[in-house]
């Protein structure tokens, strides 16, 4: 009795024993059969039997992969059956797994290869892997690679049967990030598959030069900026005039001020740089001064105070008379005052100063100088350059990121740029403008001759006085301030002009710095409304 008790113990410890590795190796971690069968056409037909997974069962493909330099190749999986497929990651949905793949294949040599990753990417590490690849042809050779993609260490095992028909792989222990890459070699042409290449963007392809693509951008540069120029040689050159148009003016008619074409400061100021600038708005102020609708009284300070001056409406001066700019800057200053300190000129004034820009371009056209408003063609000039440079811009992503001729966009993006800056320039005037520029070109020569004529003492102070507002616009202020203070109806020196006065114990011999910081000062708050361009 006790001999059987003894046996039957060490029976039960030996079932024991043997049962042990088992249950180790299922509880060790997951399982893959691997069947791969190569078709002629190319496309590789996949089945895994999977067993010991534990909770839900994903996998990562490895679907692009570095070729070359200039390429990836890519793995195109489809046809997926015991489970669903979303982007590259598989989802299980049962112990079979069905899947085709394209782009396996390619030629090297005289040797067909077919190349995958037959295990990898899991969500739970692989106790073993086993794989078998039946192809179109015999094998010619064969390879395995385990651990990381890039790894060059081989598997557990690598054979193929007598006939070299089937290649047969094993691998154990492959973690979730490392992966069984199995390579069988077959004659050249066993199937009709090709790899499938992917350019790989990089800037130094993407904006290659060589011969092609330099000519083309050569040819193209040529083309845009040929345009852009015979644009501005039809559309943007002034009309010529006859050369006797020009020369040396006197604005001196029996010893009155009458200036070339009967033109205002504002308006030359406009005509010679095709802007309504701060400038031109300043020599109007000191313009409509002069001619007696207003009066500049300079306002005293300390050493250390700002200067200030008070500018004063004229009782009974001819509004009606002046022209539409000269009205609506009138009318920004005053805005229903008598007087008013330059230094409180705000609120409704650079309201008011966009009329009275607006005003001045509609004047030049009015003139006949030009055939349309400056500042309307160069903003269309800008925007079509502007537009154009996206449009560059978008060809040259475009181009750059699908083919190797990225510069051909960067050609369209200089002609944009080239159009924009041209814009500025695009302003033409008529016949009658290019005449009347050289009038005034005429007048500014004079001006700055010190040739001052015979110009009878009585009319000095008014005559001088109405240059100072064109000497604004050609930036004399300090000669002709001097000229202007050098001289009173009787010949001697004043106290005041009768359109500016000084504070008490000023005279002439301070007007030329007074009136240097008066243009100054008052252009710079004409430039703090932003109204218009500064100089």
């Amino acid at each position: 009795m006790g001999i059987r008790l003894t046996m039957a113990a060490l029976a039960a410890t030996a079932l024991t024993l043997s049962a042990t590795p088992a249950a180790l190796a299922a509880e060790a971690g997951l399982t893959d059969e691997v069947t791969m069968t190569l078709g002629k056409d190319g496309t590789l037909h996949v089945v895994e039997k999977i067993s010991g997974a534990s909770g839900q069962l994903k996998r990562t493909f490895i679907t692009r992969t570095r070729y070359d330099d200039s390429n990836d190749r890519l793995y195109r999986i489809s046809n997926v059956k015991g489970g669903t497929l979303s982007g590259d990651v598989l989802t299980v949905t049962g112990q079979t797994v069905e899947y085709d793949v394209k782009g396996a294949v390619t030629t090297s040599g005289g040797v067909e290869e077919l190349r995958w990753f037959a295990v990898n990417g899991w969500n739970q590490p692989v106790a073993k892997a086993t794989v078998k690849v039946n192809g179109p042809g015999q094998v010619q050779n064969l390879s395995c690679f385990a651990g990381a993609l890039t790894s060059a260490i081989g598997c557990t095992s690598a054979s193929m049967d007598h006939a070299a028909t089937q290649a047969d792989f094993e691998q154990e222990n492959i973690a979730p990030d490392q992966a069984l890459t199995v390579v069988v070699g077959y004659p050249k042409g066993s199937s009709d598959g090709e790899p499938i290449l992917e350019k790989r963007f990089s800037l130094s392809a993407a904006f290659t030069l060589d011969t092609v693509t330099g000519g083309a951008l050569a040819g193209l540069l040529v083309l845009l900026l040929g345009g852009v120029g015979l644009l501005y040689w039809t559309r943007g050159r002034d009309a010529r005039v006859a050369g006797h148009e020009g020369g040396k003016v006197d604005p001196v008619q029996n010893g009155h001020f009458s200036p070339p074409d009967g033109v205002r400061p504002g308006q030359i100021g406009t005509l010679v740089d095709e802007q309504a600038d701060v400038i031109d708005v300043t020599a109007t102020i000191v313009d409509l001064a002069v001619r007696g609708y207003l009066r500049i009284d300079e306002q005293p300070r300390q050493t250390y105070d700002a200067p200030d001056w008070l500018l004063v409406r004229q009782p009974n001066a001819p509004v009606n008379a002046l022209l539409p700019y000269e009205l609506a800057l009138y009318q920004a200053i005053f805005d229903g005052r008598d007087m008013v300190l330059l230094s409180q000129l705000s609120g409704s004034f650079a309201t008011h100063l966009g009329k009275v820009r607006d005003a001045l371009y509609a004047d030049v056209v009015k003139q006949g100088w030009f055939a349309r408003r400056p500042d309307t063609e160069r903003t269309r000039w800008t925007v079509i350059g502007v537009v154009l440079i996206g449009v560059g811009l978008l060809a040259t992503v475009a181009l750059a990121w699908f083919t190797t001729y990225g510069l051909l966009g960067l050609g369209v993006v200089i002609a944009g740029g080239a159009l924009a800056v041209g814009g500025q320039y695009m302003p033409a005037k008529t016949a009658k403008g290019s005449a009347a520029l050289a009038h005034t070109m005429g007048f500014r020569q004079y001006l700055f001759s010190g040739e001052l004529g015979d110009v009878p003492e009585q009319h000095r102070v008014e005559l001088f006085s109405r240059y100072l507002p064109y000497a604004v616009i050609f930036d004399g202020v300090e000669h002709w301030s001097r000229v202007v203070a050098s001289v009173t109806g009787n010949g001697h020196q004043a106290d005041n002009l009768y359109w500016y006065h000084g504070p008490a114990e000023w005279d002439l011999s301070k007007f030329a710095g007074s009136m240097r910081t008066f243009t100054t000062t008052t252009s710079g708050a004409i430039s703090a409304t932003r109204q218009f361009r500064s100089l």
